[in-house]
């Protein structure tokens, strides 16, 4: 599912909501899970799961096409753990 089918989903769910008020409510939620990662905090939606930044240290990688080493700098990236209730739901326990 992409962000529109999400939107359209929810607005047709919910009649009584506009289409756009419904596009500005979803990409203002994605907008705080982006910002509040983007600050270093961990974002937990229950039943969902928990999204957060891992650091990953620096290292000397390899160029595949030529063999040289090459550094690979530090970086942070988006992890998402499974909540309990979305986990037993994909496993249909």
């Amino acid at each position: 599912m992409i962000k529109s089918e999400l939107i359209q989903k929810i607005a047709d769910e919910n009649p009584h909501l506009y289409q756009r008020d419904v596009e500005r409510i979803v990409s203002t939620i994605f907008d705080e899970i982006i910002e509040a990662m983007a600050s270093g905090n961990r974002v937990e939606l229950r039943g969902f799961g928990a999204f957060s930044v891992k650091k990953r240290d620096g290292r000397m990688g390899r160029n595949p096409r030529t063999g040289e080493a090459v550094p690979v700098e530090e970086k942070h990236v988006p992890f998402f753990k499974t909540g309990k209730l979305l986990r037993d739901r994909l496993n249909n326990s």
